[in-house]
């Protein structure tokens, strides 16, 4: 065990999938690629670049010297000027050509948009995971009646099925989102310092149409269509903010339907899947504690909280650009991906394995049902023959005195047979009035039609991903 702090989301929550694309490795590789790309479009337009000046760059782009390039930012104070370096000393034939006409953050922005859209793509497979595990969740239970809550009070019931449709829909939303965003990331492509363009426009020998081109077929090589239209020396930093944005999106509805799962297992309804070995407490045996459910609470309350601080570094970029975003993103743009990847690797292991108990579900349904349905059993009485109004006191008293036996003698909710043995509902058969089928309204209905019209076009559109995508599977234990 290093003696050096070791960041728990690469340690203990993440995917190595997710780890690695944030890594050292794939991030000076690519400023690697990017800098061979930039050389080849120079080349091809006509600069003084040669085919083995290329070749000696394509050779060397996944064979980095760390240590090298740590001792080079030791002496020179500069990241990028670092690796030109350390590059240069593999490629000596290229070394006069690396970063030709460009600035930092070349490297370091088109990076960052190329590891963003990579990043999104990761976390929109997991999510289409989840909300294709809910689906069938919830298709398993669209009959099951349970007990719904506003305010936390019982309120109309509804479906365990349809219930789940509403985690569903929350993350279907959120790829809505992801797949928008995805397709809306765009690199710095060459920009120069401030964003003019001068130092290519200077290597052109003020040729625009080649500059244009530069960045055109640029562009093109790294994969996007396009670039951003206009730039400081960065890209805006407007896109990091909607990227955090939908991540935050996601850890909302994530947080959401965890602490859902936690009050239901409160309830005894639901829980998350619990292992053979699995210990809750370390003092108390008994326990069965919703620790999957906690964590992702736990990791979605620090992304939330990492939105602010990608808005509060786009606020203050000053003009063409200041520097105190850099340490700030370095921080917040891998740490937030790395979260997230968390959150739907134990959302998709809950989704897999979540539980529902009908017996208990029912018990602490009929506990309630009796009040629910004395609209039901004044309109049965009316339509038998009763006043109206004096029908609504006898029931208001009864309900009342009910309640008073719950609450300050924690006896039985006995409402229905006060009204069994009230003269003025002898006409009624009140068991016919409590069949909880007749209170979920078109709650089955909707758990049918949401998969037919929400997920089902998901699975379709991803189908492949649902055949070969197998989720990782967390550190059960570790909180």
């Amino acid at each position: 065990m290093s003696d050096n702090y070791e960041n728990p989301l690469i340690s203990r929550y993440a995917s190595s999938e997710m780890s690695q694309l944030w890594g050292a490795q794939r991030k000076f590789s690519t400023w690697r690629r990017l800098w061979v790309a930039l050389a080849e479009v120079e080349s091809e337009l006509g600069l003084p670049i040669t085919e083995v000046q290329v070749s000696e760059l394509r050779s060397k782009v996944d064979e980095i010297d760390f240590a090298k390039a740590a001792a080079y930012e030791n002496e020179l104070r500069h990241d990028v000027m670092a690796h030109v370096s350390a590059y240069g000393d593999v490629c000596p034939n290229a070394k006069p050509i690396i970063h030709l006409g460009a600035t930092s953050c070349f490297v370091t922005d088109n990076t960052d948009a190329i590891l963003l859209r990579e990043g999104l793509a990761i976390l929109c497979n997991r999510l289409v995971s989840v909300i294709d595990k809910l689906g069938n969740f919830a298709q398993r239970y669209r009959d099951l009646p349970c007990l719904s809550f506003t305010h936390l009070q019982p309120a109309q019931p509804t479906t365990v099925g349809r219930r789940v449709c509403l985690w569903a829909y929350d993350l279907i939303l959120d790829l809505a989102e992801i797949e928008r965003r995805i397709n809306l990331i765009r690199p710095l492509g060459n920009k120069g310092t401030t964003g003019t363009q001068a130092s290519f426009l200077k290597l052109f020998a003020g040729d625009h149409e080649k500059v244009k081109l530069l960045e055109e077929k640029f562009c093109h090589k790294i994969g996007f269509k396009s670039s951003f239209a206009i730039t400081g020396q960065t890209y805006p930093r407007k896109q990091d903010t909607q990227v955090l944005d939908t991540l935050s999106g996601i850890a909302q509805s994530s947080h959401k339907f965890a602490t859902d799962l936690r009050i239901l297992a409160h309830r005894k309804e639901m829980e998350e899947p619990f292992e053979l070995n699995q210990i809750g407490s370390s003092a108390m045996p008994y326990k069965r504690n919703p620790m999957r459910s906690e964590r992702i609470c736990s990791l979605a309350r620090f992304v939330m909280s990492l939105q602010s601080s990608a808005a509060m570094t786009a606020a203050t970029q000053w003009f063409e650009r200041t520097l105190d975003d850099s340490a700030n993103r370095r921080l917040i743009l891998p740490q937030a991906f790395l979260a997230t990847d968390a959150i739907l690797i134990l959302y998709a292991n809950i989704a897999d394995g979540m539980i529902a108990y009908p017996k208990v579900t029912e018990r602490n349904l009929n506990a309630e049902l009796p009040f629910m349905a004395t609209e039901n059993i004044l309109m049965a009485a009316t339509e038998k023959g009763g006043d109206r109004q004096i029908l609504h006191e006898k029931i208001r008293r009864h309900a009342q005195a009910a309640a008073n036996v719950i609450k300050n003698e924690g006896g039985e909710n006995d409402l229905l047979n006060r009204l069994r043995n009230d003269e003025a509902f002898s006409k009624v058969n009140i068991d016919d009035e409590i069949n909880p089928i007749a209170f979920i309204g078109r709650s089955r209905e909707q758990v049918d039609e949401f998969i037919k019209e929400q997920i089902e076009p998901i699975r379709k559109r991803y189908e492949d991903i649902l055949i070969i995508t197998k989720q990782p599977k967390p550190n059960e234990v570790r909180v």
